[in-house]
């Protein structure tokens, strides 16, 4: 016998190495295809409590930003009558910030209708990123700029707390339940 791994007799145990998708070789179709495989969706694994508190602490240090304010007053009072704001930056950073959420929403439900029907998807959403990076950017300036007359350089810590408390509680917020297709059910 040529090739195999040595037994303790002296002889010799043949083995099948399955050659992947770099042969021409019937393997791949004798072991991929007669497998049953269940669809299943990667379940979420559990997080861990450092992770959690992580989170607890963005949430929960956006919520104290948001509710006391500059001290006097919370930050939705500030926003809409105080007079120290440069309101077209305002405008323009939160305008910005919701054609950033558009297009991030559009993608995502863009990205679940075609994965469906080609794999041409992620070439798409990639293209987009660069264009969602930088009006992120663009608008974190411009809220900056906006805001730092009632907090000066506390405003940049400020945003960026926002930001990620916004990054913590956006994933659990769903706008459609979206179902997968059952595939052991499909005759095609």
């Amino acid at each position: 016998m040529s090739g195999g791994t040595p037994r303790g007799g002296g002889g010799y145990i043949r083995q099948r190495h399955s050659q992947g998708y770099a042969s021409g070789g019937d393997d791949l179709e004798d072991d991929a295809c007669s497998r049953h495989q269940p669809f299943s969706l990667d379940s979420p694994r559990c997080k861990t409590w450092v992770e959690v508190l992580e989170n607890v602490l963005w949430i929960a240090s956006a919520v104290f930003i948001v509710y006391f304010g500059d001290m006097h007053s919370n930050m939705i009072y500030i926003l809409l009558h105080d007079a120290r704001i440069k309101r077209l930056p305002l405008y323009l950073g939160l305008l910005g910030i919701a054609v950033n959420i558009m297009i991030i929403i559009y993608e995502s439900m863009l990205s679940w209708s075609m994965r469906r029907f080609d794999e041409k998807w992620e070439l798409w959403s990639i293209s987009a990123l660069p264009f969602i990076t930088l009006l992120g950017i663009v608008s974190f300036c411009l809220l900056s700029f906006a805001l730092w007359p009632i907090w000066g350089f506390l405003t940049l810590p400020l945003l960026f707390t926002l930001f990620m408390a916004c990054l913590v509680v956006f994933p659990h917020l769903t706008i459609i339940k979206l179902r997968t297709q059952n595939e052991e059910l499909r005759i095609d």
